[in-house]
């Protein structure tokens, strides 16, 4: 039973973004780009993706590097219709509990993402929602790509914690990879692994009771 709670950090893709990555490798795939299953995962990345998250390079470089490696000629919009291509959707059921959560707790976004990416879940939320970005749901956002920092290095937990006043005793973290979760547990934030199949509408009240 999770205890103490005042404040709540949520990652993104995953447990309040529908996504997969899937989807992303087969449009690169049918369009050329044979090994991107080498170049991208879930558990590790390439530094292309890296700099890409934390706001070393912006679009243009990305795609011009993604054009490089590719044995056919891709253009922009493909390549950024691929990228995205991995993003679905916000169950309005996620976002009523956003809402509810706000009004007993501090609620923070951490997401390891890149501008690209913010762009097009931001406009998967107005075309589906009416809601003009994610971050209307929380007092604060932090974003890789914005930060210069990423999951699951301690430096932007130790940033949240600090710049927000929050006491780690007193923290949720609720995350669906567990290198994120193993950081937060370090610095003694309380955490919930979303592992697969886990959804925070089942888990995230029933914790908190």
């Amino acid at each position: 039973m999770i205890k103490g709670i005042k404040h709540i950090i949520f990652d993104l893709g995953g447990v309040l973004l529908n996504i997969d990555y899937n989807l992303t490798e087969q449009v690169f795939v049918d369009a050329g780009i044979t090994n991107f299953g080498e170049l991208y995962a879930q558990l590790g990345q390439t530094e292309l993706f890296d700099h890409l998250e934390i706001g070393k390079i912006g679009t243009d470089e990305f795609v011009e590097a993604l054009q490089k490696i590719s044995s056919v000629l891709l253009t922009r919009e493909q390549i950024l219709h691929a990228w995205n291509a991995m993003l679905l959707d916000f169950p309005v059921r996620r976002l009523q509990l956003l809402q509810q959560l706000r009004l007993y707790y501090d609620l923070v976004l951490l997401s390891n993402t890149n501008e690209i990416h913010e762009e097009s879940f931001n406009k998967i939320l107005m075309s589906d929602r009416g809601i003009p970005n994610i971050g209307v749901f929380f007092d604060r956002v932090y974003f890789s790509h914005r930060v210069g920092m990423r999951k699951p290095n301690r430096e932007i937990f130790e940033r949240i914690l600090e710049e927000c006043s929050f006491k780690p005793e007193h923290t949720l973290f609720i995350d669906d990879s567990p290198q994120h979760i193993a950081t937060a547990k370090e610095l003694g934030i309380q955490t919930i692994y979303l592992e697969k199949g886990m959804t925070i509408e089942e888990t995230v009240f029933k914790s908190l009771k």
